[in-house]
């Protein structure tokens, strides 16, 4: 990472509110309105039928229990002589009771009414259950079809991302944001969003029947839920941050065992394994520790609020006790209250326990949101510039460009690459070389100037049209999981098998494709396992060979083959450049002795050009560069020089 620059992938230190953020992702759901409309409807038929349930459950227990006390009466007497009796006898609590039930003297239990009743919320259970699958289902079809909308717009929005947003951010930071944290967006979403709909509900319905049968006991079921809420509210509250660095973290982790796995033998070979596992074991170390905050503050919600809920069943046992005995309720009422009593506070424990797993998905969700919300590049025009690109002349017009503001990498800088020529640009590292072909290619937008193709400016054509007249082999060769034919037909896809074949002999692949087992057939790697350094140059030279371009940029495109490949790959540039204008940026100067034209550049200047002769005979700043790696060469003609001029 240069320095200075700003991770914009990385999330804040301290992370936004929990409920904008939360409503910005439950807006994604408005696609799927209708059948977030079908899934309202069931959750509320599902709990409206489980609310019903322990007031329809109580009247078995009234006709049991009425059965019970009218066994232990006299028959033969009415109910309002049997209340008569006993405030004759001064028993007047139990003769208030006895005159709110439905009792008849000397009649026992009637069963099949009580089966009756059974059977009616039997039949209301299995009702309730098989709508709230329903809706559990339905929710879970919307919310994964919103997770695979937001995966097709982060991907989309990662093309559109410039190409500094990569460069400043380490990529297994970004590879955790696109895979982890919406894996554990969707889990939560898909763990919480039914369950919360549902436990809302069932708040609503059960206070709706708390205070039909009774508004006191009602009231003092209420008295728990503001200290629940502020429970809930606190411990969700310090729990917050640590989610946002366990996530943080977690693609720290990625991006740490990213790089030590790509760049294993250079570890290995500077002896900075230990080192480099004492980094991973610090960062894992402080993973561990935010995990274990997050979890362990998150995990006091349920414990808390179970306890205040069985404080709140204990009051109300006590109170409506005391009402039944006073014949202001029945038995069966009470027990219907305690159900919805222990009914209410479940759902609120769940709606605690729910919104505590959901902080973790929305902690994700504002990663997420952060790379949604990333500056993109430039948009391509409306209207393009149609004019054809077919010849290659190549102009910079006093283009300046700079990654940050103090830091200028590229100032006023003009060059021009006539049709079919080799312009080579050379210069010590940090120069600008590789800089000025990614102004090119429009990886990045210059500041100021222009850059044209033909007369025409890159700016006034899409980036897929430019990109298709520039065949580019980059420094580090990239192949990809599948067959040698099929790396190099990844710059035309529509390739016929003669132009690959063409394409691959002019590259010199042909040369050592057949001694592969399978020749084109042969399955490679994104490593490119099997074949060697060289040969994966070739590949990818092919492929950019194949596509035809007009214009050809080599980004050290041979500082990692060795000589016997180096001269196929000068051959098969030799051959294959004609007609087309090519950029060869190298720090083997050998490469680039037979160029049309050589651009020395320092700081971002051109401070030289000319062919390699001239350059020498000037002995100015390419003529250092060379004597720094052909010292012996130079001297020897040098010499040669000397003794032709004696003679």
């Amino acid at each position: 990472m240069r320095p200075g620059a700003v991770n914009p992938g990385a999330p804040d230190a301290k992370a936004k509110s929990f409920g904008p953020s939360l409503k910005r992702l439950l807006h994604r759901l408005a696609p799927e309105r209708l059948y977030l409309s079908i899934v309202f409807v069931l959750a509320v038929a599902s709990v409206v039928l489980n609310t019903l349930g322990p007031q329809i459950l109580g009247n078995a227990t009234n006709l049991i229990f009425d059965g019970v006390v009218g066994k232990q009466l006299p028959a033969g007497m009415s109910k309002d002589q049997a209340v008569e009796q006993l405030r004759a006898g001064g028993d007047s609590t139990f003769a208030d009771m006895l005159a709110s039930m439905n009792v008849i003297p000397g009649t026992g239990v009637d069963f099949s009414a009580v089966g009756h009743v059974l059977s009616i919320v039997l039949a209301l259970y299995i009702s309730a259950a098989v709508f709230g699958w329903l809706q559990a289902f339905l929710l879970n079809v919307v919310i994964n079809r919103t997770i695979k909308r937001l995966r097709n717009e982060i991907e989309e929005k990662i093309h559109r991302l410039p190409l500094s947003y990569f460069d400043s951010s380490p990529r297994g930071d970004v590879l955790s944001r696109v895979t982890n944290d919406v894996d554990n967006m969707a889990q939560s979403l898909n763990q919480t969003m039914s369950q919360l709909l549902i436990s809302a509900l069932s708040v609503i319905g059960i206070l709706i029947m708390m205070f039909w049968i009774s508004p006191l006991l009602a009231v003092i079921a209420l008295l728990t839920v503001p200290l629940a809420i502020i429970v809930t509210a606190t411990i969700a509250k310090r729990s917050k941050p640590h989610f946002v660095d366990q996530w943080k973290l977690t693609g720290q982790v990625n991006a740490q065992v990213e790089e030590a796995f790509t760049g294993h033998e250079v570890v290995s070979a500077f002896g900075r394994v230990r080192e480099v596992g004492e980094r991973f074991d610090e960062t894992n170390g402080k993973l561990y520790n935010a995990s274990f905050k997050s979890q362990f503050i998150s995990g006091l919600i349920m414990p808390a609020i179970m306890f205040l809920g069985n404080l709140n069943y204990v009051l109300i046992a006590v109170v409506g006790g005391l009402r039944v005995a006073s014949g202001n309720l029945s038995l069966g009422e009470v027990q219907a209250f305690i159900q919805y009593s222990r009914g209410f506070t479940q759902p609120l424990t769940q709606i605690g326990s729910m919104i505590n797993l959901l902080q973790s998905g929305v902690a994700s969700a504002e990663r997420i949101f952060e790379i949604l919300d990333a500056d993109e590049q430039v948009p391509d025009p409306q209207v393009e510039d149609s004019r054809p690109l077919d010849r290659g002349r190549v102009a910079f017009e006093n283009v300046s460009f700079r990654y940050a503001p103090e830091t200028p990498i590229i100032d006023d800088l003009s060059l021009v690459a006539e049709p079919g020529h080799v312009v080579a640009i050379v210069g010590p590292t940090g120069a600008g070389k590789t800089t000025l072909v990614n102004l090119l290619m429009r990886f990045y937008e210059v500041d100021s100037g222009a850059i044209t193709i033909d007369e025409v400016d890159i700016t006034r054509i899409s980036r897929d049209r430019l990109r298709s007249r520039i065949g580019m082999v980059l420094q580090d060769t990239w192949l990809f999981g599948g067959t040698i034919r099929e790396n190099i037909a990844y710059g035309n896809p529509n390739a016929s098998e003669d132009d690959i074949i063409a394409a691959a002999r002019a590259a010199y692949v042909d040369r050592f494709v057949h001694a592969l087992p399978n020749g084109y057939e042969t399955m490679i790697d994104e490593e490119g396992s099997g074949v060697s350094a060289g040969e994966k140059q070739l590949i990818t030279i092919a492929r950019a060979f194949l596509a035809k371009p007009s214009i050809l940029i080599l980004d050290e495109a041979t500082s990692s083959v060795d000589t016997r490949t180096e001269l196929l790959v000068q051959h098969a540039m030799a051959a294959l450049r004609r007609d087309r204008t090519s950029f060869v940026i190298a720090h083997r100067l050998s490469t680039i002795r037979d160029a049309d034209l050589i651009v020395v550049m320092e700081k971002g200047k051109i401070v030289e050009t000319g062919t390699h002769e001239r350059l020498l005979a000037h002995r100015g700043a390419y003529y250092s560069l060379y004597r720094a790696q052909f010292a012996a060469a130079i001297e020897e003609e040098e010499d040669e020089s000397v003794s032709l001029g004696k003679s």
